[in-house]
């Protein structure tokens, strides 16, 4: 599979990284408007993702209040190491980020919106660290398989050994297998399951055809595929969220969790709305994406 050492950036505003323990992380942030409390965009997790999943929502915000995007280890701008990637690195990548926020803008909280099975990590970065958090936004949650779910191990993931010592291996057979995963038929292929259709936004495939061709970019894919990627206790996460929580999806896509939907709408601060699109509809219905949103918003600010 051929390389390429440079990757366009996938947001406008400032390119900023931190180091942890995990590598370096990458993220976007616009302070144009520099008040208000900070809205923190995590994006899903598959073979090409980056901070351009969330970009029609951080193109709406800026300059309206504090927005920023991260690029998760493995993933964008971020490190790509050769190692097995868990809900804990990714979670803990959560909290060294939004501390990095708060140490930037003085802000005490933020609102954070996070999309497929990224809304894992996000509750659980919301259920450590509470005080952090003014809301929990949730987009097509995914990877809740049963209620058995609530009861595992917090660290536990639903990982398969023998799945990612086969693709893994070789060195050889791994960068031949993800070749044909990162093709752009096969990326253009899941992103239409997706979007539910054929209206796929094209720099979307675009940019994750360019991410998934930088050095490294198959050693988080396969720990998602084998299964690593998944909190084996994602259902107890989403009953224990303390704070509002808006949970939005859309109702064409192949890749949602009725059964996560099922448990935040049981929540007395909770908002479930759905929309006439795929997995992602802030890119097929931003207007009334980002109305349903603020109409969120506004109930918090009512609030104080």
């Amino acid at each position: 599979m051929t390389t390429t050492s440079t990757l366009p950036i996938a947001l406008e505003g400032e390119r900023r990284t931190f180091d942890t323990d995990s590598g370096t992380i990458s993220y976007y942030v616009d302070r144009t408007c520099g008040s208000g409390v900070p809205l923190v965009l995590i994006h899903s997790i598959n073979a090409a993702a980056s901070a351009y999943e969330v970009k029609p929502i951080y193109d709406h915000y800026r300059g309206a209040r504090p927005v920023a995007a991260i690029d998760l280890p493995g993933y964008g701008f971020s490190t790509r190491r050769a190692i097995r990637y868990t809900p804990r690195i990714m979670t803990d990548a959560i909290h060294a980020w939004i501390e990095q926020i708060a140490a930037e803008t003085g802000a005490g909280q933020v609102d954070a919106v996070a999309c497929s099975v990224a809304c894992q990590y996000l509750a659980r970065a919301a259920e450590e660290r509470p005080e952090r958090y003014r809301s929990v936004g949730l987009l097509s949650p995914a990877g809740v398989d049963s209620d058995a779910q609530a009861g595992q191990n917090a660290e536990a993931t639903r990982g398969k050994p023998w799945l990612y010592r086969a693709i893994t291996g070789s060195t050889a057979v791994s960068k031949t297998l993800f070749a044909g995963l990162a093709s752009r038929r096969s990326i253009r292929y899941f992103l239409e399951k997706t979007f539910g259709g054929k209206d796929v936004d094209q720099g979307l495939v675009d940019y994750a055809y360019r991410s998934a061709h930088q050095p490294g970019a198959r050693h988080a894919p396969w720990s998602f595929l084998s299964g690593y990627l998944f909190s084996a206790d994602a259902a107890g996460l989403y009953r224990r969220l303390s704070q509002p929580v808006w949970l939005a999806y859309g109702t064409r896509s192949d890749f949602s969790d009725a059964a996560a939907r099922d448990i935040v709408e049981q929540h007395t601060a909770s908002t479930v709305v759905s929309f006439d699109t795929g997995a992602l509809p802030h890119f097929q219905q931003l207007d009334a994406f980002v109305a349903g949103y603020d109409r969120f918003l506004d109930t918090l600010d009512a609030r104080h």
